[in-house]
């Protein structure tokens, strides 16, 4: 009896599992995303990045595997792939792609990270056939490989017939074994590649164990500040809570002749930063008062009175550190300033607060004489080079507030004398619209948040065209007859900065100020901290 009840239960727990392993794979067969790639040789890679959420159908039910895929459709799976989200930018060159296109916010963030660019200057040409060599050239740059000196062109048949500009990264993704020739010897260059062909190529990437691993992990926490100006706690709260900035620095301290410091600070600004992860390095101005500032530095006095005041408050509201702000100091000043910050720095890392301080690109002239970078860099935490102003209300020629050459050379001199590890550089949220004379000189300009920017860009309907010197879009228009003309700071110009911050491994970036933003800028700079993160070594 307990035999045959034995014999009953394995028998049974058999049919269970061979009724489980049938079913398991019925449903394999029967769960596939689309109606038409059981007979694909892509199948597998077509579900994996289905799945993934990184490739979808040309239908609910259609994925098309031998149908040819678009450049927009191609971005839009590097985009994911790279985990990138849609960018909004309103700024584009591109007559072609229009803003409620489907495809805008993917084409958009491949630019601004310069993974792909247009067939010309002025279009894109989204619903075009992607070429098996446009296609290694935009994976190579995905994946960073595109610098590579590989010198021995691979030996394809038809090799004479890959462009120059293509010619390295075709070499590189064969050595990768991402992308291969036919079984004849040759690449078809020129060809259109297909949906299924895409997707081997794509699902590839992710079979190497290191890239997969960087594209699921985390990016790495930078210092971002983010400068309060013109806006309530309220206001400058919600601003900070859709960007990425992890440092606030709010305007409370301003320095006077005898070393009084004002305090404007807001204890309810502090518990929200506590409460929300956030670190504060408030403020502390001289309110460009030069005279007012000599007499403070000059005197042993005021100097030591300023310090214990400014220690007082960090302990008092238990604030993380300070942003020293002096500007319009007396060239006579450098040796009391090296001796104000010094003192200022010792007493603050007496209680573990960090001490930053802006400083303006050296140019050679008085406006900078006071600050020793050397000296100063040696007492303080970070240094925040403040990239703008390059043109400046006054000036007699329009141009640029901040250049890619301009921060880049000012970088550059302040690496000289300075750790990169301590060096922030600050970015502008504002730019200046540029009334022009008959002569082409200045007649006026207005300072504009980038928000009144995109809107003169929307009303005259501006076609804003990328100058790739300057990392900027450069526009002009017509108002009642007179010529203005923009440099224009967006998505885009600010992550070619980005770019060189990376390059360069300095400690963050800063934005002057929160509030002159336009709403879709973070989710760009979040794309960019991502994407600059990965090595794909």
């Amino acid at each position: 009896m307990k035999d045959n009840l034995r014999r009953l239960v394995l028998t049974t727990v058999a049919i269970i599992c061979a009724t489980s392993i049938f079913f398991q794979y019925i449903s394999a067969d029967e769960v596939l995303p689309f109606d038409d790639i059981s007979t694909s040789y892509a199948k597998k890679e077509i579900i994996h990045l289905y799945n993934n959420k990184i490739i979808s159908g040309t239908s609910k039910t259609s994925f098309s595997p031998t149908k040819t895929i678009t450049r927009a459709e191609f971005i839009t799976i590097l985009d994911r792939l790279l985990k990138l989200d849609p960018a909004e930018g309103p700024i584009t060159s591109f007559t072609d792609v229009a803003k409620n296109d489907w495809y805008f916010g993917w084409i958009q963030a491949a630019v601004q990270l310069e993974l792909a660019s247009g067939r010309t200057a002025t279009t894109f040409a989204p619903k075009e056939a992607v070429t098996r060599q446009e296609a290694a050239v935009w994976i190579a740059r995905a994946l960073k490989k595109s610098n590579s000196t590989a010198s021995d062109v691979t030996a394809y048949k038809d090799s004479r017939q890959i462009a120059d500009w293509a010619s390295s990264s075709v070499t590189v993704l064969n050595k990768l074994a991402l992308m291969k020739g036919d079984e004849t010897g040759y690449f078809r260059p020129s060809d259109p590649i297909t949906r299924e062909e895409t997707a081997v190529l794509i699902d590839r990437v992710l079979q190497n164990t290191q890239w997969a691993a960087e594209l699921k992990g985390k990016s790495k926490e930078h210092i971002v500040i983010g400068w309060q100006y013109g806006q309530t706690v309220a206001e400058y709260e919600r601003n900070i809570q859709k960007s990425n900035v992890n440092t606030l620095s709010p305007r409370w301290y301003f320095v006077g002749e005898t070393g009084t410091v004002t305090d404007k600070t807001e204890a309810s600004l502090v518990t929200w930063a506590k409460n929300n992860d956030k670190q504060i390095w408030a403020m502390v101005g001289n309110r460009s008062d030069q005279e007012a500032t000599h007499k403070m530095l000059s005197s042993a006095t005021a100097r030591i009175a300023a310090v214990n005041q400014l220690v007082a408050v960090v302990t008092k509201y238990g604030l993380d550190g300070l942003n020293l702000d002096f500007e319009n100091v007396h060239s006579d000043d450098r040796t009391y300033l090296t001796t104000f910050v010094t003192l200022l720095a010792q007493k603050l890392h007496g209680v573990n607060a960090v001490l930053s301080m802006d400083v303006s690109p050296d140019l050679g002239t008085d406006w900078t004489e006071a600050f020793d970078y050397a000296s100063l860099g040696k007492q303080v935490d970070y240094m925040v080079m403040m990239g703008y102003d390059q043109h400046y209300d006054g000036s007699k020629y329009p141009g640029p507030n901040a250049s890619l050459p301009y921060i880049q050379n000012a970088i550059h001199t302040l690496l000289k004398v300075v750790s990169n590890d301590k060096v922030i550089l600050a970015m502008p949220l504002y730019n200046r619209d540029w009334t022009l004379k008959q002569d082409g000189t200045v007649s006026s300009s207005e300072y504009i948040s980038l928000i009144k920017q995109n809107q003169l860009i929307s009303t005259y309907s501006l076609k804003p065209v990328w100058n790739k010197t300057f990392g900027q879009y450069v526009a002009t228009y017509k108002k009642d007859s007179v010529q203005h003309s923009l440099w224009l700071e967006d998505s885009r110009s600010l992550i070619a900065k980005y770019k060189f911050v990376v390059s360069k491994n300095l400690a963050g970036v800063a934005y002057w100020y929160i509030g002159g933003e336009s709403s879709d800028l973070w989710t760009s700079m979040r794309n960019a901290e991502k994407y600059f993160d990965y090595s794909f070594k």
